[in-house]
């Protein structure tokens, strides 16, 4: 198959990439949630980065950790309470706050998701069906493969997977 001039394959005829060489396939595309959250981040001059970086300084680190906290603790309070509508804002508020996060370190939340996803869907025990505990949680059946997100990490490092969008004019602050 031929290469586009940064060396990746072209898409395949249904718009994906083609496969990565370890066989998973990469995301598609920008989900609209990285997208609009980028959009937030330039509008209101936060960090935005494409490529991983863990050096975000001590500010951002506990900011972010304290937005996710705070969004959680709506999440429980509205979940105690009853309130759906509580409830589906404090999810859609984690959401948006982790996206942010993850534009604050550089990271294609996208692409680590269906890593994340990939994995999820080897827990099935041995005779194909899933495994509980007593609380419903699934637990990892004899095929369990754990995600590799230190991959997922270096290939967009190498291949810088954003495509030419809104999200992909922003620069990069550090």
């Amino acid at each position: 198959m031929p290469t586009v001039p940064d060396g990746r394959q072209p898409p395949v005829p249904d718009g994906r990439q083609p496969p990565v060489p370890d066989g998973r396939q990469p995301p598609a595309a920008v989900s609209a949630a990285a997208t609009q959250v980028a959009e937030f981040h330039r509008v209101y001059e936060l960090p935005l980065r494409r490529l991983p970086n863990p050096d975000v300084g001590a500010d951002q680190v506990a900011l972010r950790q304290a937005l996710i906290e705070e969004e959680v603790g709506e999440l429980a309070d509205a979940g105690s309470r009853g309130d759906v509508v509580g409830v589906a804002d404090a999810l859609a508020d984690i959401v948006y706050v982790a996206y942010g996060t993850a534009h604050v370190y550089g990271i294609d939340l996208d692409a680590v998701l269906a890593e994340v996803h990939s994995s999820n869907m080897t827990k099935l025990g041995a005779d194909g069906r899933p495994m509980r505990r007593p609380d419903g949680k699934i637990l990892k059946g004899p095929d369990y493969r754990p995600p590799d997100i230190a991959t997922v990490l270096r290939r967009q490092a190498v291949l810088d997977p954003i495509p030419a969008t809104p999200l992909a004019s922003a620069t990069e602050r550090t």
